[in-house]
């Protein structure tokens, strides 16, 4: 793997790095001679479809999308490291991407989605986290609505019993995302542990994971340890920010140093990190901006930014920004192309053991 000197590190983030973002990986003694490992993207998020037009570039694509091409999707991941898939939704803008007698089905190619990414996930030894949500439209009130709430539990009940066979059906994700203010809001804690606490009644084994956001007010104190320990989740995937022009990836180092200084004192709760790997076309944070793909000099600083201090790094996302040229499953962006072939060269010259062949990518062993 691509390994950095301390002086490297400082000066791929930039200036301004505070010591304690100096690339001390975890459990390691501080150190002038401290290298910084960069780890390679394990896994991503993925859509089906969404509503508004930071999703442009493939949204289309992705509802004319066969079930053949959801698998080549999911395989072409594969290939390039990608272990874990989070798909972002079950349903949107009031319908379904399944049948359930809750909602109309959206109108899509492929008549099962969802049973074409997991039969893939199966062959091809990734492990997928299903969506449990968007009944409709999000507010904050959908957190504790009661009739939102047992339309929630009965989707989840619904994904358990049509998809719970499969063996990539490796966990949840919890998606209506949770904010540090620095602290969690009482109402997120709730809403996290209801829906973990169905999650072990119909999948026992089941992981679950959230990805909040605000990650650039982390703090580290027994308010937020408290939390934590409260918090019923195995994951949690803070965002980075860096895509929403919220932080820069020197910002990001120093926000996840302190993340982990406050998870290993809760070890029960991975900490793992949502890269944004996206950039605006229009005005950013607006929904009315496509996402286009960043370059990968970016790309590098924020994995090498986060390295030190998490498990696993997931990205937001590889769907539409990054894609493998002239594959028949192309959907995004025409530089995503570029973005992928400059981070599978990064791969070949450092984590080439990752990559796995086409015609291996099914007969690994199942992690």
């Amino acid at each position: 793997m691509d390994c950095l000197s301390r002086s490297d590190f400082l000066r791929l983030l930039g200036a301004g790095v505070a010591a304690a973002s100096l690339g001390v990986a975890h459990g390691a003694p501080r150190g002038e001679n401290k290298r910084v490992r960069i780890k390679p993207i394990k896994g991503s998020w993925i859509s089906i479809w969404w509503d508004d037009r930071r999703h442009f570039y493939w949204n289309d694509a992705c509802l004319n999308y066969t079930a053949k091409q959801w698998e080549l999707g999911v395989r072409e991941g594969a290939e390039i490291g990608m272990e874990y898939l989070v798909l972002l939704a079950i349903g949107k803008d009031s319908k379904a991407f399944y049948d359930t007698p809750l909602l109309p089905k959206l109108k899509m190619a492929c008549p099962n989605p969802i049973e074409a990414l997991l039969a893939a996930a199966d062959k091809c030894h990734v492990k997928f986290f299903l969506s449990s949500d968007w009944f409709g439209p999000w507010d904050y009130q959908c957190l504790r609505d009661p009739a939102r709430v047992r339309a929630r539990l009965q989707m989840m009940g619904e994904i358990a019993q049509q998809y719970g066979h499969h063996r990539s059906f490796y966990g949840w994700y919890w998606p209506n995302e949770a904010a540090l203010t620095p602290y969690f809001a009482e109402d997120f804690v709730s809403y996290v542990n209801a829906c973990s606490h169905e999650a072990r009644q119909l999948m026992p084994k089941a992981k679950t994971l959230i990805a909040p956001y605000g990650t650039r007010q982390a703090i580290c104190d027994d308010r937020f340890v408290r939390q934590l320990e409260q918090l019923d989740a195995d994951i949690v995937a803070y965002q980075d920010e860096v895509g929403c022009l919220r932080m820069d990836a020197a910002q990001s180092a120093a926000a996840f140093e302190t993340l982990r200084r406050a998870h290993d004192r809760v070890p029960q709760r991975a900490l793992w990190a949502d890269v944004e790997v996206f950039a605006w076309e229009g005005p950013p944070n607006n929904p009315g901006s496509p996402l286009i793909p960043a370059p990968f000099a970016r790309v590098k600083r924020q994995l090498a930014a986060v390295s030190p201090f998490v498990d696993t790094i997931l990205v937001y996302q590889y769907q539409g920004l990054l894609n493998k040229p002239g594959s028949p499953a192309f959907a995004g962006h025409p530089d995503s192309t570029r973005l992928y072939t400059d981070y599978v060269n990064w791969l070949k010259e450092n984590c080439r053991s990752i990559l796995r062949s086409p015609k291996s990518t099914g007969s690994v062993p199942f992690l």
